[in-house]
């Protein structure tokens, strides 16, 4: 099979750049030319993991269909998982889908292309920290639902324990630890509701941090205003607290044990190992360091998101955030038209920060806005915060959906939520 492009990795950036490109080239090219390949069938924006883990999102009714995407936005789709390429010969190997028990469905393919766009996202970084692999992570979508499981049998035996008390301790105060917190907060107090008073329970959350305060990406302001709403809401919030081995029942940290029923460990980033072997040049976070054009050191191979290294300023890498994985997806649009046109774009990609906002649950958030333009100062929080983050998850569906089907999109869920409840518990 050949492609004249091939984007492996459907997260935000590669599931927007194969829509802008399918939709330019039209419905009789697109097909021929584009193909997105994913280790999934439908399409989860990763920011939200944190409400599929919390059961406030539930991910049967969020998950868009990549195959149906494919058809509205006239591109091809392949299900399957990068095992190996050939930068030279321009190819890609992907590995046999199996069923459980082994049967193999697909065998291992392999698929030619003109060019290639890696977006394969990132994972957590554990550090070496003994005992960090049996606590929960959140990088993919199975994670989540795997953690919601968890979530509801902890539930349900906090409710009828002698002391109704759980706790859950998150490692990691960056957005992903804050966030798991609140929608946590969201979700039980839901679950209350629901409840005899003779079943209520305590939930105890605490975030664990090594670094002197949460959301260290953040302008000052926005770290210090999450903490207080966050103790506010009656999360432990412990700075300064290395991580220094993960236990069946704790945390054990600098500073203290911290007891726990569940762990998430929601700290760092690092690329898959496997990465060192694909024939291109990586950094020691196994990111494939790209240059100033998002190219690798392979020509005509380029890498976006989370896995590409990219220079910003200062020597500072672009930030693992989605809204550099949108403005990647945007101009790698236009490099790769160039080329289909046999063309180049000239111009180099230049990350533009926006501020970084945070949900703390239903109608409340805290934020910087317009970092690269207004300053870090430009401080909002409450409800107006909160809908400008609402206003990002619209704006990633809008750009693989388009508007119409992302209002009409926007108000189901709405309706669903007030018919069926905001938490799943199924």
């Amino acid at each position: 099979m050949h492609y004249d492009i091939v984007i492996v990795g459907g997260g935000a950036g590669g599931l927007e750049l194969a829509a802008q490109l399918g939709r330019k080239l039209g419905r009789r090219q697109g097909k021929e030319r584009i193909l997105l390949i994913d280790r999934s069938g439908f399409h989860i924006w990763k920011p939200s993991l944190h409400e599929v883990a919390a059961g406030t999102l539930d991910v049967h009714q969020e998950g868009l269909s990549y195959p149906i995407l494919g058809r509205a936005n006239h591109f091809s789709f392949h299900l399957g998982e990068l095992s190996g390429l050939d930068p030279a010969a321009k190819r890609l190997t992907l590995k046999a889908i199996t069923t459980k028990d082994g049967a193999v469905l697909v065998p291992e393919r392999s698929i030619t292309f003109t060019w290639g766009v890696i977006a394969i996202g990132s994972g957590s970084n554990l550090f070496g920290t003994p005992g960090a692999e049996t606590a929960h992570l959140l990088e993919r979508t199975e994670d989540a639902e795997a953690f919601h499981t968890r979530l509801l049998a902890a539930f349900m035996k906090a409710s009828f324990a002698p002391e109704r008390t759980m706790g859950v301790a998150i490692v990691g105060g960056g957005a992903t630890g804050v966030e798991l917190s609140a929608e946590l907060l969201e979700a039980h107090r839901e679950l209350l509701e629901s409840l005899g008073v003779e079943q209520r329970f305590r939930l105890d959350i605490t975030i664990v941090e090594a670094a002197p305060r949460i959301l260290g990406g953040l302008p000052e302001k926005t770290s210090a205003q999450a903490t207080v709403a966050l103790e506010r809401k009656g999360v432990r919030v412990r700075t300064g607290a290395k991580v220094i081995a993960v236990h069946p029942d704790r945390l054990e940290t600098s500073v203290g044990d911290v007891p726990a029923d569940l762990i998430v460990w929601a700290a760092g980033v690092k690329a898959a190992d496997s990465n060192v072997e694909l024939g291109l040049e990586t950094n020691r976070l196994n990111q494939f360091v790209v240059d100033d054009h998002l190219e690798t050191s392979a020509p005509g191979i380029w890498a976006l998101g989370d896995c590409a290294a990219c220079p910003w300023k200062d020597g500072k890498l672009v930030p693992a955030r989605a809204q550099a994985a949108h403005q990647q997806a945007s101009y790698l649009a236009k490099v790769l038209l160039a080329r289909l046109r046999q063309a180049r774009v000239e111009e180099p990609y230049v990350y533009k920060d926006f501020g970084s906002l945070v949900s703390l649950g239903e109608n409340k958030g805290v934020g910087a806005l317009m970092g690269g333009l207004g300053g870090p100062n430009f401080f909002i929080e409450g409800l107006v915060a909160k809908w400008f983050y609402v206003s990002l998850h619209l704006a990633h569906h809008k750009a693989i959906l388009g508007v119409g089907k992302t209002v009409t999109l926007a108000l189901a869920r709405l309706l669903q939520q007030r018919v069926a409840g905001r938490l799943k518990l199924h």
